[in-house]
This record gives structure tokens, C-alpha cells and sequence, in this order.
């Protein structure tokens, strides 16, 4: 298995990660404690609005319907996420996959791809087989996303002053 030794941080040093050992946890909103909204809003927060220069409402009101997916480490800490929503939240007839970020230390390691092969065994088992998901992919991940069966869909556009192209898989 793919694995990482992560730095230390904040004078402490973690446990060596691998791609097949990340734990994940879903559940609704109702379902985070106080620590898992605080360290899913801080990862988010770390990589959207401070890593890459965002200034943007994070907290738009789908959280509280959305379903949350969290990938913890061998040591328990959040190294990636993703925000599922229902069909029709962002589309007639469309499941939703968003704020889909690991962290910044464990990029490479294969996480994201195990996180968005998560995600979408979720939107499947909860919505039918295949379900039509349509994400709002950052450009440069366009590729990325292919390979999990997504295809553009209109032009490129920006949002939040970085280049986007919907994606749909259908």
C-alpha cells in the first residue's frame, strides 16, 4: 500500500499514513459533533479560503442538508472531505458532489482518489446505480475527474476567481 511520512506539526509528528487505511465516516449534519464540524470547516477553510486565496461564504446553508463524508488517518485526524447532496439541490434530478479537499500533506498519496470512489459508491447506494452527479470541478482537475466517468459540460467559468467546468456523470 501506497503510504507517507507526514511532517511534524505543531512540534508533534504523526503516525505514517497509508491510502488503504483511511477511515471513513458519513453521516447528516445532526450527525457531526461540535469537533468533527469544527475540523471539517478548518480543512476547508485551510485549503479553499487560505491555500488558494478564496474569499467566499463556506457556510452556504447545503451543509445542513447535505450528507458529509470525513477521511480520517491512522492517528484520527481529517484529511479529507466531501459534501454530498441530493438530487434536485443543484439540478433537477441530480445528486451533487462538493467541497471535495484533502489536505494539503497527504495530496499525492491516492487519498482523493479512494475519497471520490467513496463518494460515489454512497450517491450510488443511496440513489441508484450510476446516479447522475454533477460536481463544479476546478479546471485543472477536469482529467481527474474523467476517470470516475464525469464529462464537461458548457464552457469553462469562473467561480470565486478560479477557473471551473461543470461536470456530469452520467
Amino acid at each position: 500500500p501506497m503510504s507517507l511520512s507526514r511532517p511534524c506539526v505543531g512540534g508533534r509528528c504523526r503516525a505514517r499514513l497509508s491510502a488503504t487505511s483511511m477511515r471513513f465516516e458519513h453521516t447528516d449534519f445532526a450527525g457531526l459533533s461540535a469537533r468533527a464540524l469544527y475540523d471539517v470547516m478548518a480543512l476547508r477553510q485551510r485549503v479553499f479560503v487560505v491555500e488558494q486565496r478564496c474569499a467566499y461564504l463556506d457556510a452556504d446553508g447545503a451543509d445542513l442538508r447535505a450528507k458529509h463524508l470525513c477521511g480520517y488517518d491512522d492517528a484520527g485526524a481529517l484529511v479529507a472531505y466531501a459534501r454530498l447532496l441530493a438530487p434536485g439541490e443543484k439540478g433537477p434530478g441530480r445528486c451533487s458532489l462538493g467541497r471535495v479537499v484533502t489536505a494539503p500533506e497527504v495530496r499525492g498519496t491516492g487519498l482523493g482518489r479512494a475519497l471520490v470512489a467513496e463518494s460515489l459508491r454512497l450517491l450510488d447506494a443511496r440513489w441508484g446505480p450510476r446516479a447522475c452527479v454533477v460536481i463544479s470541478a476546478q479546471a485543472h482537475l477536469q482529467r481527474f475527474y474523467g476517470e470516475y466517468g464525469f464529462v464537461g459540460e458548457g464552457e469553462t467559468y469562473l467561480e470565486d476567481d478560479i477557473p471551473h467546468r461543470k461536470m456530469v456523470r452520467v
